[in-house]
């Protein structure tokens, strides 16, 4: 046995196959639910695998996930995983051009979709002349000429054998995250599973021992009880969610999952079904459960709930303290990480607006030179970086990958793009993504800490920070501003008294532009090419001191 994902989650199945493995809401407040046992999602995925197998599809072949979240997302990846295919994720909110790129790019040869995405995919496949094969989750075929080929997942899943039986497996099986990132077309990051288990997935234990032996991950599971339930709330189409599954599969707890992020729902089923952890990416996803808690579902039963953690956005002071006021009990964990590099560590106590986004970071995560790639001394500004288990690269982008992977003696590295410094004792402080830095008159302007400062503001919800083009100083600060529905009188000036008590004044924002509505990635991500394109268009307007 080797750390390989679909050979730990059966061997976690064989010690407790009758134990709860997920349980889905289908439409939430429509009491529409599915649960499985571990046993069931593992015949389940057994069924759908033989059916790629029955149907051609070879080792390493590639197939892409382009599906909202729901039992077959799931099942999808646990049989990929079982055939040797390699699963590659899509962003549901892509539109023709970008699935074009991606289908074409990252070799898909199957696609299981849901019906809803069925206009898209049949818009895309002219151009797609690998793609052979495709499943249908939901709905019926599209009426008339030119629909898609597509197999039903039901017909899929039925005509493929219950047991395994599967070829031997191996620890260089790859795991494919496709990452858009906040700028340019997607890019394949590739994974081999053994070094996914050990820093995307904590090696098995991400709260305790790393494991030592594959067995390991079952040993645990069986000497252990159930009682924990996992409930990521992001799409599963982003990596995050996808690891905390598989995170909670290696534990043998229970996951829930819901179509969609709908906050009432999520609150109501954190009582319900007594959830233990939630993950979420950031205050984009964490305050409208605290706006739910102070208005419909104020007084909901929160006491099941241990720990709320984000990756992919911080939460920020001023909405964390919002939560903790309404959840005192429930540990609160800004976690930091990236589809190139799985987990680096968790942000410190005091970090905030005064002292920046503060980390602990594991052993293997070093700021660095970004062009010597040797680490930097106390206080200098580099860029993240981690050595040993990372990626292998980018799938099909040399170019891109010389940029990013390099060897160091006999270890592999991954150089990330958030600048940082780290102190005396070895806390980094994270400044920002390089690509999003503004230069205004020479001067770097990382938006994160000037978001923090807006955020911190009573009368506003949500904020994004970008540069936009100044004559003299080359850009200058911008924001997009959601100010909250009780905020009364709140411009310009005013915004920029309250950040000069806790930014340099080359820091405040010269231009803030206010919206019904910050634009976001599902998850909850920052969009800054909205963000640029909406401070740039009123900058061009009007002339602003």
């Amino acid at each position: 046995m080797e750390y390989n994902l679909a050979d730990l989650f059966e061997s976690v199945v064989d010690v407790v196959p009758d134990r709860a493995a997920l349980l889905y809401v289908d439409h939430p407040g429509t009491g529409a639910e599915r649960a499985l046992t571990y046993a069931e999602l593992d015949t389940a995925a057994n069924r759908l695998a033989h059916h790629l197998i029955d149907h051609g599809l070879k080792p390493g072949e590639h197939l892409g996930l382009h599906l909202y979240n729901g039992v077959e997302y799931l099942q999808t990846v646990l049989a990929c995983l079982k055939a040797r295919v390699v699963p590659v994720n899509v962003n549901y909110r892509y539109v023709e051009e970008e699935l074009v790129h991606l289908y074409r790019d990252a070799d898909l040869t199957a696609l299981v979709y849901d019906a809803e995405f069925e206009e898209r995919v049949a818009a895309a496949l002219p151009r797609t002349e690998k793609l052979r094969h495709l499943i249908r989750v939901g709905g019926a075929a599209r009426s008339g000429a030119g629909g898609p080929d597509a197999v039903p997942f039901a017909a899929a899943e039925a005509s493929g054998s219950p047991g395994r039986g599967f070829p031997g497996r191996s620890a260089d099986d790859l795991f494919i995250i496709c990452t858009g990132g906040t700028t340019g077309m997607p890019k394949g990051v590739m994974w081999r599973q053994e070094d996914l288990f050990f820093s995307g997935l904590g090696g098995g234990a991400p709260t305790g021992e790393p494991v030592t032996r594959p067995q390991e991950v079952a040993e645990r599971v069986a000497a252990g009880g159930a009682g924990m339930t996992f409930f990521p709330t992001p799409p599963l189409m982003h990596g995050t969610s996808t690891l905390t599954a598989f995170i909670c599969f290696h534990f043998g707890q229970r996951l829930v999952v819901h179509r969609k992020f709908v906050p009432d729902e999520v609150l109501r089923t954190i009582a319900k079904e007594k959830v233990t952890s939630v993950s979420l990416v950031g205050d984009a996803m964490l305050r409208p459960l605290i706006d739910a808690l102070n208005g419909p579902l104020r007084g909901t039963d929160l006491s099941s709930l241990f720990s709320v953690s984000s990756s992919g956005a911080i939460m920020s002071e001023t909405v964390r303290a919002e939560f903790a006021a309404l959840a005192p009990h429930v540990l609160l964990l800004n976690n930091f990480g990236s589809s190139e590099s799985g987990f680096n560590g968790t942000a410190t106590d005091d970090s905030g607006p005064d002292k920046g986004f503060r980390l602990r970071v594991n052993t293997r995560t070093q700021v660095v030179d970004p062009a010597t790639r040797e680490p930097v001394p106390p206080g200098v500004v580099g860029r993240i970086a981690q050595r040993g288990h990372v990626p292998l690269g980018y799938y099909n982008d040399p170019k891109k990958t010389d940029e990013t992977f390099f060897r160091r003696g006999d270890e592999r590295w991954v150089l990330l793009g958030d600048m940082a410094t780290v102190d005396d004792e070895g806390v980094v402080t994270v400044l920002g993504r390089g690509s999003q830095c503004i230069n205004t008159g020479g001067e770097k302007v990382y938006p994160e800490e000037v978001e923090q400062a807006l955020k911190s503001h009573p009368g506003v919800y949500d904020a994004l920070v970008a540069g936009v083009p100044d004559e003299r100083w080359g850009n200058r600060v911008a924001a997009v501003v959601q100010l909250r529905a009780d905020a009364g009188a709140v411009d310009l000036p005013a915004l920029q008294s309250h950040c000069r008590s806790r930014l340099a004044g080359y820091k405040i924002p010269r231009v803030v532009v206010f919206t019904d509505r910050i634009q976001r990635s599902p998850s909850g991500k920052a969009d800054y090419r909205w963000a640029r394109a909406v401070t740039a268009k009123t900058a061009r307007r009007r002339s602003v001191r």
